[in-house]
């Protein structure tokens, strides 16, 4: 080149330029590596949409059956990568071959500078929740409710449209976490949450694609595909192979889904950076050897004096400062671009910096095909390279070059299926995926254009282990198992990865093996992950693929137990709706216990009812639970009892109510709350009682009657009969207690008679006989009462102790289904309670020397028509015996026979 008659202007003289240089070093312009960090501009583009994405190597040509990938990878927000380095702003000062992949990737707290695509609305959202003590968790908590509207609105036939929903639900809320951590000062809780959406969205992303494939695979398989075609078209070939290989399909829909991942962090960064050349391709070495050439001065430094690409190369000499620095900002740059799926934006670039020949070998992986080999009418341009073997044949060989930049041996790397090169740069899980599958995928196509007689022989000239090697979706996984890098090692363990793994391999039952895993930890899982997963296996559910049934009930009974705990109550009943019958029946019984306010429990009743839960199964088991809670066996009356309404007890009687919302559950409401009262009289907790049978209303024996008699059935059922006469037992003996407390009360109110004054004056005489006069009057109205209420309380003691049909607690059908416990407990009621009133009865008499009657009693309890005496104790009888032997002496010393007759004359 002559390069004193060169037209280019100098650097030096041009002043415009010197001054963009001289501001680049004063400014450092940051560029997102290519594992994902956002990049640092005073003016940052929003992210493209992924239907702008060139495609990758092989993407646009060869998967006509597949929908696009844009339309399966739908637009999403950045996905960040965990990282455990803080990001470094990469700008002129380090543009060497440092470390810089620790930037790639945003961490939780990075990478959040960009807020141009927030609304107005968002911002006054994120100002609101920063008042939360927790604004993260505040500002994602509605995906629960938001996630179970999106599931229960599209019908089994949508699936994947649902599944679109649930990303952008994640990805709106995102949005907003982005907002809240901006104002918020990187707050490290809200930070996390944003993470935990962004790698959910992502995660769906990756399930759409690949289960649509799956699918429409699956309904095709009965459709017998036919034979290819020979053809001597490379891209007619890989199409068909891709038509008709699933795993080399599903491999390039993960390329595609990972570069998209990275295209979303990178935005459009490219007219952001600024390089010191302009369409000249290293102009600062073209100065200097301008320079030189005018003054004949020889350089203190030797640089090259040849500016073909190769001449670096081949001379072994450097370029001058400035372009070696743009050079290496230049390849990270290319790098990231075609790690994100942009080939065309990198070859824009290239041309962009004067580097046009850079430009073109980017261009030469493209499948050759002539359409003239079709017969078509019209003349149309051939695609491709039609010496694309060479061109690989170069790139693997420029990817050996130890000499060359690593960025720029990853480059050429990831053109020719070069592995190790490529792997250098990749120090993040999702990066070593990308490696791993692009290469796969490279290694089967050419395997296939072999076997079809299209390779070139400079292909076949490649490394034997990349000819021979037999990449698998397992093997894959295995290689990153047995990774060096130890941040590699930690991100595939982590649970969205370990997710994405198991998605790609296809291997649900390894998936479900991990959830359970998850569950069995000590170490709570994050809400998010967990509603996650069972809205994952609820998607697995509804395309029919078997599934470990059991692991998956673990996973929704947890994600249930979390509702709970969060008290997220109009949530609950959808998804206890997704477990067994049987199993809800006791998850949503045991959901009930928890909802003490009674404005909330018809709510609950009525979702579990739109859930297709047995309503009637679980309001019984709910207050079976809560009244067999109680271990208190039966006891004895004679034995001193705390008979004051606990906690428990107050419970037990609430805990009714739950039966009586339903007027259908009236007869399951009076069994019920029979055994409750049952426990109740057995340990003289009266008044508990009395509140448990104010519970039932008093038409419940009327409806349960009409119910029956609804459905044509003239007679109840023994149990329901039996539990209504149960019921009448339960409010005779109350009512007979209750007029026993109401005689005592009053019985123990007596006037007192007023002391008479000895030797009183007229007036304190006149006084005391007015207050002898009221006495009397008060006396008089007071016996009148007590005799009343004995009259009233002796009435209901006999109702009790002479029980029509069978007597107190004796059922009249015996046709009934037997209940051991309950029959239990009637006997021993009977034992309990009718003695007791036959001593209160007693009492009442002789305390009102009504003593005939007390001896009365006794025939009563002995007669063989009721056989009273066979629920006495022996002791009982005695102590019975001993108080009419009482009344029989006090009718003796009134000038009676013992059992109160007159005493006839003797003759």
């Amino acid at each position: 080149m002559n390069w004193g008659q060169s037209e280019l202007p100098s650097p030096v003289v041009r002043d415009d330029e010197v001054t963009v240089a001289a501001r680049r070093r004063r400014k450092k312009v940051a560029f997102p590596s290519p594992g994902g960090g956002s990049p640092v501009f005073s003016a940052v583009t929003p992210a493209r949409s992924v239907r702008n994405t060139p495609a990758s190597l092989f993407r646009q040509t060869v998967t006509p059956r597949v929908p696009d990938v844009s339309s399966i990878l739908a637009p999403g927000g950045r996905t960040p990568r965990y990282t455990h380095t803080p990001r470094n702003t990469i700008g002129s000062q380090n543009l060497d071959d440092s470390d810089w992949t620790h930037s790639m990737f945003t961490s939780p707290l990075t990478g959040l500078e960009n807020t141009s695509f927030f609304t107005e609305d968002i911002g006054n959202l994120s100002s609101a929740l920063l008042k939360e003590d927790d604004p993260g968790e505040a500002a994602a908590a509605s995906l629960f409710p938001e996630f179970l509207a999106s599931f229960l609105k599209h019908s089994s036939s949508a699936v994947f449209e649902l599944l679109e929903d649930y990303q952008t639900l994640c990805q709106e809320k995102v949005d907003v976490l982005q907002s809240v951590v901006l104002r918020a000062g990187q707050n490290s809780k809200t930070a996390g949450v944003r993470w935990l959406l962004l790698q959910e969205s992502s995660s769906w992303r990756l399930i759409t694609s690949l289960y649509r494939d799956r699918v429409q695979l699956t309904l095709e398989n009965d459709i017998t595909m036919s034979d290819a075609v020979p053809s001597e078209s490379e891209k007619v070939v890989v199409e068909q192979l891709f038509q008709r290989d699933a795993v080399i399909r599903q491999s390039q829909l993960v390329v595609d889904w990972l570069e998209c991942i990275a295209k979303d962090q990178i935005g459009d960064f490219s007219d952001n950076i600024e390089y010191y050349a302009k369409n000249v391709c290293w102009e600062n070495t073209l100065h200097a050897l301008k320079t030189r050439r005018k003054s004949g001065a020889a350089f203190t430094v030797p640089l090259v004096t040849e500016l073909d690409p190769d001449a670096p190369l081949r001379q072994q000499r450097p370029l001058a400062d400035l372009d070696r620095e743009d050079d290496a900002r230049l390849l990270k740059n290319l790098f990231t671009l075609i790690r994100a799926g942009m080939t065309e934006e990198a070859q824009r670039l290239c041309k962009r910096c004067g580097q046009a020949w850079r430009a073109a070998t980017l261009e030469g992986w493209k499948l050759y095909h002539d359409p003239q080999h079709e017969l078509s009418i019209e003349l149309q341009p051939v695609e491709g390279n039609p010496q694309r073997g060479i061109w690989k044949a170069c790139c693997w060989r420029m990817a050996e070059e130890e000499q060359l930049n690593r960025y720029e041996r990853a480059i050429y790397a990831s053109l020719s299926g070069n592995l190790k090169p490529l792997l250098a740069v990749c120090e993040s899980w999702e990066d070593c995926v990308w490696a791993y599958f692009r290469v796969m995928v490279d290694s089967l196509v050419e395997k296939d254009l072999m076997s079809s007689g299209m390779a070139h022989q400079e292909v076949e000239s490649l490394p034997r282990e990349y000819l021979e090697a037999n990449w698998t979706m397992e093997k894959v996984f295995e290689e990153l198992q047995a990774s060096e890098s130890k941040r590699v090692l930690e991100e595939t363990g982590e649970h969205y990865h370990v997710i994405q793994k198991f998605a790609i391999l296809g291997d649900l039952d390894g998936l479900l093996e991990e959830f359970s895993d998850w569950l069995k930890s000590s170490k709570p899982l994050p809400s998010h992950l967990l509603r996650f997963m069972s809205h994952l296996l609820l998607f697995f559910r509804s395309l029919g693929l078997a599934l470990k049934e059991e692991l998956c009930v673990d996973v929704l009974k947890a994600y249930v137990s979390l509702l709970i705990q969060d008290q997220q109550n109009d949530l609950v009943a959808s998804y206890v709706g997704q477990l067994p019958a049987e199993l809800g029946t006791v998850h949503y019984a045991a959901f009930l216990e928890t909802v003490t306010q009674a404005e909330l429990r018809p709510r609950c009743l009525e979702l579990a009812t739109e859930a297709g839960l047995d309503v009637a199964a679980i309001t019984k088991l709910v207050v079976e639970t809560v009244r067999e809670r109680d271990d208190t066996v039966f006891t004895h009356h004679n034995q001193t009892l705390e008979t004051a309404t606990t906690k428990e007890d107050q419970r037990k009687i609430e805990v009714i109510d739950w039966l009586l919302f339903d007027p259908a559950h009236r007869a399951e409401a009076l069994k019920q709350s029979n055994a409750i009262m049952r426990k109740f009289l057995a340990l003289q907790k009266h008044d508990a009682a009395k509140a448990v049978f104010s519970k039932v209303p008093e038409d419940s024996m009327k409806e349960i009657c009409s119910q029956w008699a609804g459905i044509g059935q003239a007679t109840l059922p023994a149990e329901d009969e039996n539990a209504i006469r149960e019921h009448l037992c339960i409010r005779a003996y109350l009512e007979a207690h209750e007029a026993f407390t109401d005689w005592f009360t009053h019985s123990s109110s007596a006037p007192q008679k007023p002391a008479p004054v000895p030797e009183a004056k007229f007036t304190e005489t006149v006084a005391n006989e007015m207050r002898e006069k009221e006495y009397q009057s008060s006396f008089s109205s007071w016996s009148c009462r007590l005799d009343v209420l004995t009259e009233d309380v002796k009435e209901r003691i006999y109702n009790v102790l002479l029980f029509v049909d069978g007597g107190w607690m004796v059922d009249n059908r015996q046709d009934s289904e037997q209940d051991s416990e309950r029959s239990h407990q009637m006997v021993v009621l009977r034992s309990l309670c009718l003695p007791r009133l036959s001593f209160l009865l007693l009492s009442v008499l002789q305390n009102s020397t009504r003593h005939q009657e007390a001896l009365r009693l006794a025939d009563i309890i002995s007669a063989d028509q009721h056989r009273l005496y066979q629920v006495f104790s022996k002791e009982e009888l005695r102590r019975f015996l001993q108080k009419l032997r009482e009344s029989s002496l006090s009718l003796l010393d009134r000038g009676l026979d013992p059992l109160g007759y007159e005493l006839q004359p003797s003759t």
